[in-house]
């Protein structure tokens, strides 16, 4: 008990430092557990309404806060990891200033997004209720090799899960890694009148046989139906939830409240009201730097966080046709993955007719390359990011704007933005 007491002390202090320095936010969480190594498993001892981890290469950070949300809504006090600061000790330094001295949180639940690598550390210490999983792709691949050691990483999680696993249908190799598991899976995905735009949300697997799986939809499992680009309905086969009209636009936002919804109504059961889902799902404000529209100077500025072929692809799907003015921003840093050869399985047809504004960030000539051999157009590459905005403000003021980023080009532009514009500040550890 006294040892726990100083690790909760220890670590809000060293967090209240780091936030007045303004440090990254895991350092507190690793002070806390020098002191006292359990300290976590300690925490999420009595959380009576289920532990659940939200994992994935895309969308782990929307689809996080769009289940938090909804499950606000229906009046349950939800401790979660708002800043995206998906390792481990990430959730423990974002924990600490909620934990009293005996070291146990007071939530009804616990929703963690995890990096698929740090989840394995997490299930070490804590046994998750359940799990969400949502997709894998090609991603960071310096870090985590092949794709197969992701998807087995995304198995391992679902089979620590206790309860209950919610798998993305659409996605074959969580729909591989899921119809092996033991325990209960629900299903979301699309609706079989949009099944033609699988291959922009899916990775290929040539070894296997990637059309999804036919499946009668359960009694909890979901099917997104989308009408536009921002209103869709999520239906279930007994009641549907929708029309809801989101924030952000697009099908990754979409497929990603369906998730969100699909692992409310587990967490709830007999509780879930869907006009509250949608109502809770219609309020919730893009994540930083995914979607977030900014105003610049009475124009919209959207940051749109890239970093995968495949999530590149679906931005490109969503934003690409767009007739605004754009900027493409790459960094090749430790949180960003070193190797950005990526690039060269993402077509950038759709950018062709307008061409690009400026490419920057650290790899800023190599994406001018790239695009090149799709024969578009770039007007100045300029890697320095701060000068690079200036100019791209400068020259398309008038104008809405976009820019294409990876992690840590996102979040050294948002600083410079929130300095300017007095936008909230946000952590920031790792990609999600």
């Amino acid at each position: 008990m006294l040892r726990t007491a100083a690790a909760v002390a220890a670590g809000k202090t060293v967090r209240a430092l780091a936030r007045r320095r303004g440090g990254g936010s895991a350092f507190p969480g690793l002070v806390a557990e020098r002191i006292q190594p359990r300290i976590l498993r300690r925490a999420l001892a009595d959380i009576p309404g289920g532990i659940v981890v939200v994992s994935g290469t895309n969308g782990k950070t929307t689809t996080t806060k769009m289940l938090v949300a909804v499950l606000r809504a229906h009046s349950r006090t939800v401790f979660s990891n708002p800043t995206g600061s998906n390792f481990t000790r990430g959730v423990l330094s974002e924990m600490l200033p909620q934990l009293p001295v005996s070291g146990r949180l007071e939530a009804d639940l616990v929703v963690v997004e995890l990096d698929e690598a740090h989840a394995m550390r997490f299930v070490d210490e804590v046994a998750p209720t359940h799990s969400l999983l949502l997709n894998v792709a090609r991603d960071q691949l310096d870090r985590f090799a092949e794709i197969d050691h992701t998807a087995d990483l995304l198995a391992r999680l679902g089979a620590a899960s206790t309860e209950g696993v919610v798998a993305n249908a659409d996605d074959p190799f969580v729909s591989r890694a899921a119809d092996a598991l033991d325990v209960p899976v629900r299903w979301f995905g699309l609706d079989a009148s949009i099944a033609d735009r699988l291959p922009e949300i899916t990775e290929h697997d040539s070894r296997f046989d990637d059309a999804p799986t036919t499946r009668d939809p359960g009694a909890g499992d979901a099917r997104l139906r989308p009408r536009d680009e921002r209103a869709f309905d999520v239906v279930f086969p007994d009641v549907a939830v929708g029309p809801v009209t989101l924030r952000q636009r697009g099908l990754a936002a979409m497929i990603n409240a369906t998730a969100a919804t699909t692992t409310a109504r587990l967490l709830l059961g007999d509780d879930f009201d869907p006009s509250v889902a949608a109502a809770a799902l219609a309020a919730v404000q893009p994540p930083f730097g995914r979607g977030e529209v900014i105003d610049v100077d009475g124009q919209p500025l959207e940051l749109v966080l890239v970093k995968n072929p495949a999530g590149f692809g679906v931005a490109l799907n969503t934003y690409g046709s767009t007739p605004v003015a754009t900027m493409v921003a790459i960094n090749d840093n430790d949180a960003d993955g070193r190797d950005v050869s990526w690039l060269y399985d993402v077509s950038f047809a759709s950018l062709r007719e307008r061409g690009v504004a400026l490419t920057s960030g650290v790899r800023a000539y190599d994406m001018a390359l790239r695009l090149h051999y799709d024969d578009v157009a770039v007007d100045r590459v300029v890697p320095d990011l701060e000068e690079a905005l200036d100019a791209f403000v400068a020259a398309h003021g008038g104008e809405p704007k976009r820019i294409f980023c990876t992690y840590t080009a996102m979040m050294a532009l948002r600083r410079t933005l929130a300095a300017r514009h007095g936008l909230a500040h946000f952590g920031e550890d790792a990609p999600a």
